[in-house]
């Protein structure tokens, strides 16, 4: 009982003080709460995100400010058709002393940080792309037969454009299942439009204060995985997974004339987490089969891909994953 009255304070506690860092991002990044919240998921899941949207929209700047405000050593690289491995990783250069004896030397890349703004991560080429799969996953590098453990804790945040398709390479499967969720960034609606003119075109530009320590985040996330979630939510999560995949038995017959290939493990992993972190940033201290539900097109819209015939008929993820898991809240209210 005590342990779990501890829980409970600890939650209301990183509660206020995830509002507090909401605060700090909003003084520079004005409006998109769901942009926001999205990116403070993954941070508290220890995942990576991908934001997709139009230049200009502020994704950079959201970056930016999420390495003040969470306290995480940043770093961005520019992602460019002649971008090699070894300008991210990091490489070895052989010094000469002064004795005259010579030894390699390793010289970090940008990657040794705690967060990596991976800018327009599609203009890269497969090579350069594949540099990032292991650091990803596992949270290290191997150069020259060593392996080399990264930032504690370890993020990425690519940004990707949703329409300028020249001259970019597609992410694989592999890699785009390693982001823990999408984060689509729309235009901002008139009235924020209007304040981010206001705020950004004078003679002076908010700054954003740091809320959390990096010992702090790495509670939070610890926290965040001691979180209890219900039998009920449990059963949601491998229900909607599994119904998107179209060779398995729990597929609709609109998933199997649609879906080329769906979700994995991670997927369902995914929405372990991010179920928790959608709990904790609205002050709650267990998920509900509304997170699973709010939650479902950020994680599986990119675990997914439409077939052939779904895409000529101009088929959408987005609307199959929203009727599909409200067919299954359905069939569980019924029951």
């Amino acid at each position: 009982m005590t342990q779990a009255r501890d829980m409970v304070a600890e939650i209301e506690t990183l509660g206020e003080k995830l509002a507090e860092a909401k605060a700090s991002i909003n003084r520079r990044f004005i409006g998109q709460q769901r942009v926001v919240d999205l990116t403070l998921t993954a941070l508290l899941c220890g995942g990576h995100g991908l934001l997709i949207g139009l230049p200009g929209l502020g994704k950079t700047r959201l970056v930016e400010t999420l390495s003040t405000v969470m306290g995480l050593d940043g770093n961005r690289v520019q992602f460019t058709p002649d971008l090699m491995p070894a300008d991210i990783l990091g490489s070895e250069v052989l010094d000469t002393a002064a004795d005259g004896t010579r030894a390699f030397r390793f010289v970090e890349g940008p990657i040794f940080c705690q967060l990596l703004m991976a800018d327009e991560i599609n203009r890269a080429s497969p090579r350069t792309q594949s540099a990032l799969l292991q650091a990803m996953q596992e949270k290290t590098v191997t150069v020259a037969g060593q392996d080399r453990a990264l930032g504690h804790p370890f993020h990425v945040l690519a940004t990707q454009n949703p329409i300028e398709q020249e001259g970019t390479y597609p992410l694989p499967e592999a890699q785009l299942d390693r982001f823990l969720v999408q984060i689509d960034v729309a235009y901002p609606d008139r009235e924020t439009e209007r304040d981010i003119l206001l705020a950004t075109t004078g003679d002076t530009d908010a700054q954003a204060a740091p809320v959390f320590t990096t010992a702090e985040l790495l509670a939070a996330q610890t926290l965040l995985r001691q979180m209890p979630v219900g039998e009920s939510v449990v059963e949601l999560i491998l229900d909607l997974v599994r119904a998107f995949r179209p060779d398995g038995p729990d597929a609709s017959p609109q998933v199997r004339d649609t879906v080329a290939w769906g979700p994995g493990p991670r997927a369902a992993q995914a929405l372990m987490l991010t179920v928790r972190a959608r709990a904790l940033l609205q002050g709650r201290l267990a998920p509900s089969a509304e997170d699973v539900i709010d939650m479902a097109r950020p994680v599986l819209l990119h675990r997914m891909a439409l077939n052939f015939a779904a895409r000529a008929r101009g088929d959408s993820l987005s609307a199959l994953i929203d009727t599909t898991a409200a067919s299954l809240i359905g069939k569980k209210a019924a029951a």
